[in-house]
């Protein structure tokens, strides 16, 4: 027999705001990595390993475009750039589609 809980968390407004803020920072970090690799894919370069991802987000927090990204844990951002394997590479057809890329 399997055993299961249910939690609800209630965060307080301090915690609500570090919430977002490191889910947002996520995205950001993931939807950059993907844009990165589809491109790279586009011009026929090789795959972006998950080494070349992390440097280039290591340079982005140092642009003062991104300086904000260093005001979450590292392990989100990291997180979400593993995540990324998961995605599949999305290409467009010459019609303008979405489709999926293995």
């Amino acid at each position: 027999m399997r055993l299961r809980y249910s939690f609800r968390l209630y965060p307080t407004p301090v915690q609500q705001q570090a919430l977002a803020r490191a889910f947002g920072c996520a995205r950001v970090v993931f939807n950059d990595g993907l844009s990165a690799r589809q491109k790279a894919h586009e011009a026929g370069l090789p795959y972006l390993t998950d080494a070349e991802l992390s440097a280039g987000l290591t340079a982005a927090k140092a642009t003062a475009e991104r300086a904000w990204l260093s005001d979450v844990s590292a392990v989100v951002l990291q997180q979400a750039q593993a995540d990324l394997n998961a995605a599949p590479l999305a290409q467009r057809s010459e019609a303008g589609t979405l489709r999926g890329a293995a």
